[in-house]
């Protein structure tokens, strides 16, 4: 087992919010994807997960143990929760599914009941939701190529902490630096960008610690459901994901190894949950 104290916090809002019926929610296809991994649920919603590297799931070109516990061409028809167990997989590939069912129960969460800390706006960016101001000190961890570009085009000064600098082109390597370097980068950011796939690898609870309490810290990419708490407790103040409009075209895409650039608009919605600021108490 992995430690992810944000997952089984995401695990436990999921319960609390849906009860005793997510018991009765079971999953209609999953598709382990190129890009992202996608589940989609009998009550009408899906979710969607960054897909691990394939070194992440095994060494060897083919997967050649046959795996009992979630083995391909079993997952129809089984509980989500049962999916959910395997949010602390040591197994990359299983916490992908069990994160991808979480975020299409996330979505029924939201339906049910909105979060009051937060305002949903749809059809936005996170990026623009963040807001960056001239002069101020960015930290973004992950190669998140929109927001490189985006850095780049307003001539923004940052910082990239990235795990393979092979993902950086050449202008972007002077910004870099290696992910173990988050220590000494984070608290001296004023905005820190985090991509979504830190929930997969398990680094979000550390990173998430780092920055200062006044620094904008925003968590993005398709991998974030729009369960809100988990985020808000450390200090998060906007998530931007997605919310899927079309599931099965949206995992049609998926099978066929496509990225955000073919489901955006087309299957998915680009969603933004922004902290809602705090009304100061008014003296008597």
């Amino acid at each position: 087992m992995i430690t992810n104290a944000i997952l089984s916090d995401l695990v436990a809002e999921i319960h609390a919010t849906l009860g005793p019926a997510v018991a009765n929610i079971s999953v209609t296809r999953a598709v382990a994807g190129m890009y992202f991994t996608g589940v989609a649920l009998d009550n009408g919603t899906a979710g969607v997960c960054h897909t691990p590297a394939r070194t992440e799931i095994h060494d060897a070109c083919c997967h050649t143990v046959f795996d009992p516990v979630l083995a391909p061409g079993t997952l129809r028809g089984r509980r989500a929760t049962e999916l959910l167990e395997h949010v602390m997989s040591p197994n990359a590939m299983h916490r992908a599914l069990a994160i991808a069912t979480l975020n299409a129960l996330a979505d029924a969460c939201w339906k049910r009941q909105p979060h009051a800390d937060v305002v949903l706006r749809e059809d936005v960016d996170a990026f623009d939701a963040a807001a960056i101001r001239p002069g101020e000190r960015v930290a973004l961890v992950g190669a998140f190529i929109p927001f490189l570009r985006a850095l780049k085009a307003m001539k923004q000064d940052y910082t990239v902490l990235e795990l393979n600098p092979a993902m950086l082109k050449p202008e972007e390597l002077p910004r870099y630096r290696p992910t173990a370097a988050a220590v000494d980068v984070l608290p001296h950011a004023d905005v820190v960008l985090i991509t979504g796939s830190t929930l997969v690898n398990g680094t979000a609870d550390a990173l998430l610690s780092l920055p200062r309490a006044d620094a904008r810290v925003v968590v993005v990419g398709p991998t974030v459901g729009m369960a809100p708490d988990a985020f808000l407790r450390r200090g998060v103040d906007i998530m931007g994901g997605i919310r899927v409009t079309a599931p099965d075209m949206l995992l049609d895409v998926l099978a066929e190894g496509g990225s955000g650039q073919h489901f955006f608009g087309r299957s998915a919605q680009r969603v933004v949950l922004v902290r809602r600021p705090v009304t100061p108490a008014v003296a008597a």
